[in-house]
């Protein structure tokens, strides 16, 4: 079964991406939307953990949201942006989506 994990919350505020990744399998895909996008960043605490993350799990970020916060010059390699159709497409790719809030 493949699983789609949306975070929203910034990992500055709330520990749901940090759970996100300690409890998805390898070969999970993992969505960034919303204030989640701030992991996504370049230079932050959380980036080595995303860079980790990227070794075994998908990792995807919102790019209206990545646009919305003015910092698409500064997304990690290897994160891949989607807009809503990518996300659209996404969800209908896996067979379960799990919010991480």
């Amino acid at each position: 079964m493949t699983m789609l994990h949306t975070v929203n919350k910034s990992p500055f505020e709330k520990d749901s991406l940090t759970s996100c990744l300690r409890l998805s399998e390898d070969g999970s895909t993992i969505l960034l939307i919303e204030d989640a996008i701030y992991a996504a960043l370049e230079g932050t605490t959380i980036s080595d953990s995303i860079k980790e993350a990227l070794k075994t799990k998908k990792v995807f970020a919102l790019q209206e949201d990545i646009n919305a916060r003015g910092v698409k010059n500064k997304v990690i390699d290897g994160i891949e942006q989607v807009d809503y159709a990518g996300f659209v497409k996404l969800v209908t790719e896996h067979d379960t989506v799990q919010s991480w809030v």
